[in-house]
Order: C-alpha cells, then sequence, then structure tokens
C-alpha cells in the first residue's frame, strides 16, 4: 500500500501534515481466530523517516565522500517497535546486497557512498495491527542546498518527513498492547467500556526511549508536531464520545418512548 499525499523530500524543513489512513487486519476465510474490534476507534501514530548524511572529509575518497543513515523513527524518537514488525529498506542496485531487512527497532541502517539515489521503504506491521504494508519513498541526499565552501564533517546534510498513519477500527488486542506507549495516540474508551480481551498493559521494558540516540541534535525539531498530536488526541475524544452516545441510541431504542415528556432537560 503506498502512502498518499506523499511529500517532497527535497529539503530539510519540518513538513505539514500528512496522514495514512491503513486498512483493516483482511479477512481470510482460512483464519479460524475471530478478531474482536473496536467500532469508530482510531489508533495514530505519528512517525518520522529520511536520512542523515556527513562527508567523511579527509577520509573521504572517489567512491566513498559520505557515510549516511536512512531510517524511520518515532516523531518524537520514541520506540515504535510496539507497531512495525520490520523495514525493508531497497537501496541502489549498486550496493551489495541493496534489499536490507531490519528485523527490529532502532529501523534504520548506514552505509558509505558518493551518489544521491531513492530509496524505497516499506513498513510491514506486527498481526494484531494490520496485514498490509506501507510503502513510501525517500531520496538520499549527501550536499547541503548551498554547496559553496569546503564541506563540513561536522554538520551532516538531515532531511525528513512527517506521517501520521492511522488504523481505524483496531483489534482489542493491538488496543490493550499499546493504550499506554509513548509513541502511540489512543483514544479514551467511554466510562463503562471493558475490553473484552484481557490484555495487559504495555509491559515496561517495551517503553524504550530513543532520545538518547547519538543522532538526536540533528533530527528535526518538528515545530507542528506537538499540536498535530494534540489536535490527534482530540479527535479520538470526539470518537470516543461517538462510540458513548451510540450505545446510548441503541439502549434508547430498544425502551419504550414516553408519550408527554416532562421536560427537554433530561440527562442521560
Amino acid at each position: 500500500m503506498e502512502a498518499e499525499n506523499m511529500p517532497d523530500d527535497s529539503a530539510s524543513a519540518a513538513k505539514p501534515q500528512h496522514i495514512i489512513k491503513i486498512g483493516q487486519i483482511g479477512d481470510d476465510s482460512e483464519k479460524k481466530t475471530i478478531i474482536s474490534r473496536l467500532k469508530d476507534v482510531e489508533i495514530s501514530v505519528p512517525i518520522a523517516y529520511g536520512t542523515i548524511a556527513f562527508h567523511l572529509g579527509r577520509k573521504a575518497s572517489e567512491s566513498q565522500s559520505h557515510k549516511w543513515t536512512v531510517y524511520v523513527r518515532g516523531a518524537t524518537n520514541e520506540d515504535i517497535g510496539v507497531v512495525i514488525r520490520r523495514v525493508v529498506f531497497q537501496l541502489h542496485p549498486s550496493f551489495n546486497n541493496p534489499t536490507r531487512v531490519i528485523e527490529s527497532a532502532p529501523f534504520e541502517l548506514s552505509e558509505c557512498g558518493w551518489g544521491e539515489f531513492e530509496i524505497a521503504i516499506s513498513i510491514f506491521f506486527h498481526s494484531d495491527v494490520c496485514d498490509k504494508q506501507l510503502d513510501l519513498f525517500h531520496n538520499l541526499k549527501l550536499y547541503p542546498e548551498d554547496e559553496s565552501g569546503p564541506h563540513s564533517n561536522k554538520k551532516p546534510v538531515v532531511v525528513e518527513s512527517y506521517n501520521e498513519i492511522v488504523f481505524p477500527e483496531p483489534s482489542e488486542g493491538f488496543f490493550a498492547r499499546v493504550q499506554n506507549h509513548p509513541a502511540v495516540i489512543v483514544p479514551r474508551l467511554p466510562a463503562g467500556f471493558k475490553l473484552r480481551s484481557l490484555v495487559d498493559n504495555v509491559i515496561e521494558k517495551e517503553k524504550r526511549h530513543m532520545k538518547d540516540h547519538p543522532f538526536s541534535q540533528w533530527f528535526t525539531k518538528f515545530s507542528e508536531a506537538d499540536e498535530l498530536l494534540k489536535l490527534a488526541a482530540a479527535r479520538q475524544q470526539v470518537q470516543a464520545h461517538i462510540v458513548k452516545l451510540k450505545r446510548q441510541l441503541s439502549v434508547m431504542e430498544g425502551l419504550p418512548q414516553p408519550s408527554n415528556p416532562a421536560n427537554g432537560n433530561e440527562c442521560t
């Protein structure tokens, strides 16, 4: 599944919000497990993906002028391994083994080279999240926009993009597993609503922070990210309220309606 509204990776500044809505787990008649889903609920996972490139300075050669890293990370630099199972990076065919598979967080790989090219990024999710992959594309950039003057091996060239991946009607297991995870935006369920699947909250060791990443000082501080996360959380609360109203409506429809209500300010 390819991302919609793909951002232009030609600039290193923070990009406006892009929302990618991922479909549900497919209905496979051969699967005997019944998946319970939360209707009218969405889980959002803000991510950033991109590259960081350092000039090798005096160690640079004609065939290896830069060391660079391509990655997928949480937008606030949190571990997203709780949602993402595997990331595949497709490099230029001139590299040995150009298809690189990263099976666990941090989802990144480093290489040395001299040329710029497009990197295909395929994201695979855990089985209780989604069975569809998400395909993204990113242009590796080695040189700054202003190429005048000597190359610096201390200040890297960073190009990142921001996306919010949205999972509608998540499984109860997925919801319970990530409801307290800092990298995931999870709505509050209406009071009295209990999950039928009793799954423990996220284990503390799964809350691995990546803010001590060696490249943290260079990562883009998405100026709009915090506000976008607040808006997403507010949207989730509205959806939870919709769930509550629908439940109340279904109860009311099953009861006889009074012919002469006492007043119009009845509380429910």
